[in-house]
């Protein structure tokens, strides 16, 4: 799993997980980190006790039912704990550049699918890999294989609302109370399984595990939406962004942490955001048996349906791109076959070319954007492929001291639909006109020039 090269000078090289860096004073040991596992959101938990005490006069008594951001703005100025918390996620940050935002956001519709990708099949995927976040996960039973597709899409309706504008993540705007609703839902979560820990103190080890949905576990949440897509998921489709757009895309979910209370300092500059991420590879990911269970869930309740359209095999052979050979063996995703990676190698080809191309023509870069930004959502809310309408984030999946998550069973329908893998052949189709192409103009050429001019040619 892992390798230390000699020191070289006052840096030592790492080997984790297929990702290779080096060791500097910014990075953080296990032992660092570990104090981060018993700290978390207090604010949010009293304020979510007190928001489930005030009655509502309907039918949402429940705790699962009750719209938390509903009460907590309605009733802000009736506690100073929930005045405290509104006033929080209604105060901009000094360090914010809007401007920046903005880019930041666009840099998510301008590599809008490998980025998806990167999301559905790293970060949460790759993410069961992280021993203690799975134990929180696996009492949710939100992962179940029939269930887990809604919390993916609801989880990417969050990602959509914090990219959807500059002034979406303004006090207010859909990104901002987006976020505070999933701050409201942890708090929710955290304190059902610590109520659950009073009544059967072995339920969950909060000592070996730290408080559910500690202040490690939110920087690590955030760490795979921003830092995992720059420097891991992306490069490993062959994309690479430049340095601004790393800084812009990392400042907007500086942001996403700050409503979220989760700690925003590790996100400060691209250097600690990195840091920050390689030290979480060393002391987070440590795939045991329940992780197992929850990232072939995820493939099995993504299989034929919306809006990949993708095969089990399709989806493994991305798994295994995006997560590497050493942690998908660690988390049982089958090897790939090589009719799959030759149309993974197609996808990848096709990606690269459009997310390469497209940004250099900025007129075709702004349609894309825009209309991406447009159609994401649109599908997304869709009636038959997506959520058909947006999630406010209830607590619907309640551990209880019985509930536990199983591995599914597979689907036994195919997709009827093109889907990713159709981007495969294309990426093939397209791979091998260029080849044909320059194979014709080599010719071409050798005919109209003489052969000794060729050779010169060749050898200058």
């Amino acid at each position: 799993m892992t390798l230390k090269s000699p020191r070289q000078g006052n840096r030592t090289e790492c080997h984790y997980w297929g990702y290779s860096f080096h060791w500097t004073d910014l990075h953080r040991s296990a032992d660092q980190l570990r104090p981060l596992i018993q700290t978390y959101d207090s604010l949010a938990d009293e304020c979510v006790q007190r928001l489930n005490k005030i009655p509502t006069g309907d039918d949402s008594n429940k705790p699962f039912q009750r719209d938390l951001y509903g009460l907590l703005k309605n009733h802000a100025d009736e506690d100073p704990k929930l005045k405290q918390l509104w006033d929080e996620v209604n105060t901009v940050p000094e360090w914010v550049d809007w401007e920046q935002i903005q880019r930041g956001q666009d840099v998510f519709f301008r590599y809008g699918l490998p980025i998806l990708n990167v999301l559905g099949f790293e970060s949460l995927l790759g993410g069961m890999g992280a021993m203690r976040v799975v134990e929180t996960l696996a009492r949710t039973g939100g992962f179940g294989a029939k269930v887990v597709r809604r919390r993916v899409l609801e989880t990417l309706q969050h990602v959509l609302q914090v990219n959807s504008s500059a002034d979406g993540m303004r006090p207010g705007g859909e990104g901002n109370v987006s976020s505070i609703r999933v701050r409201l839902l942890h708090a929710s979560v955290r304190m059902r399984i610590l109520s659950l820990v009073e009544q059967k103190p072995e339920y969950y080890d909060v000592a070996k595990y730290g408080t559910p949905v500690n202040d490690l576990d939110c920087i690590g949440t955030i760490n795979t939406f921003c830092t995992s897509v720059v420097w891991l998921g992306l490069p490993r489709q062959g994309i690479y962004l430049n340095e601004q757009e790393i800084e812009d895309y990392i400042a907007l979910w500086r942001l996403v942490a700050y409503y979220m209370g989760t700690p925003t300092e590790p996100f400060e500059n691209t250097a600690k955001a990195r840091a920050m991420m390689e030290s979480l590879l060393i002391s987070e990911i440590d795939p045991t048996e329940i992780g197992k269970v929850l990232a072939k869930n995820i493939i099995i309740g993504l299989e034929n349906t919306a809006p990949s359209y993708a095969s089990k095999e399709f989806l493994e052979a991305m798994s295994r791109l995006l997560n590497g050979d050493q942690l998908s063996d660690e988390l049982d995703i089958p090897r790939t076959s090589l009719y799959y990676r030759t149309i993974l190698w197609g996808y990848c080809f096709w990606v690269r070319l459009v997310s390469t191309v497209i940004p250099k023509i900025y007129f075709l870069d702004r349609f894309m954007i825009k209309m991406r930004r447009k159609h994401f959502y649109k599908v997304l809310m869709d009636g038959k492929v997506g959520l058909g309408g947006e999630s406010r984030y209830e607590f619907k999946y309640m551990p209880t001291l019985t509930r536990t998550t199983r591995l599914g069973l597979r689907r036994t329908t195919k997709s009827e639909r093109l889907g990713l893998e159709s981007l495969g052949y294309l990426g093939l189709l397209s791979a091998f006109g260029a080849v044909v192409t320059l194979a014709v103009a080599l010719a071409f050429a050798a005919k109209l020039i003489p052969a000794e001019q060729l050779l010169q040619a060749v050898r200058i």
